[in-house]
């Protein structure tokens, strides 16, 4: 090869040639960059190993996650007491009547089941039921919601009453 057509082969092989390639590959890779960062907000959204804050009734409450099947069936149970700005937030695969129980338990608790918002999207969290002072010694009554919830929280006996919580107040996950 000798000429002009070695010179053109030259200038490629050292990127001085046509622009096109590297155009289209700096396209492609901006829209892969595009589409994991779109990616990353919509796992990050769902993913409830984030959640660190419930903010209910204007009260950012300290949640420890129950995720798992024994995690649920844990719960409170044992424990000696909780912190009035903290509390267990359940969060189960599919909505439901889930209900509870005071097994184990050592002190009163506020139960409160949530749900997403029909028509909702997906952020749009409400109160559907509350039990008020459920006590350790009611056990082995059930409390149980005439509506399905995806999420349950357990807080400190009072919180309901002390900030005026009622069924169809929204709640925030904080992440």
């Amino acid at each position: 090869m000798t000429g002009k057509k070695a010179d053109e082969k030259f200038s490629r092989v050292l990127g001085r040639g046509s622009a096109r390639p590297a155009r289209k590959s700096f396209i492609s890779f901006f829209f892969v960059i595009i589409f994991f960062l779109i990616g990353y907000h919509f796992w990050t959204a769902v993913n409830f190993d984030n959640i660190k804050y419930i903010k209910i009734a204007g009260v950012n409450i300290k949640v420890e996650l129950a995720l798992t099947k024994e995690a649920q069936e844990i719960g409170l149970s044992g424990r000696q007491g909780l912190n009035s700005n903290e509390g267990v937030l359940f969060v189960f695969d599919h909505p439901d009547k889930y209900p509870f129980w005071m097994k184990d338990m050592n002190f009163a608790i506020d139960i409160i089941w949530l749900a997403l918002s029909e028509g909702g999207d997906g952020k749009d969290i409400k109160v559907i039921y509350i039990k008020k002072y459920a006590r350790p010694e009611e056990y082995p009554n059930t409390y149980i919601p005439n509506k399905d919830a995806k999420y349950v929280l357990e807080v400190v006996a009072g919180f309901s009453e002390k900030n005026n919580l009622k069924e169809g107040d929204r709640v925030e996950f904080l992440y």
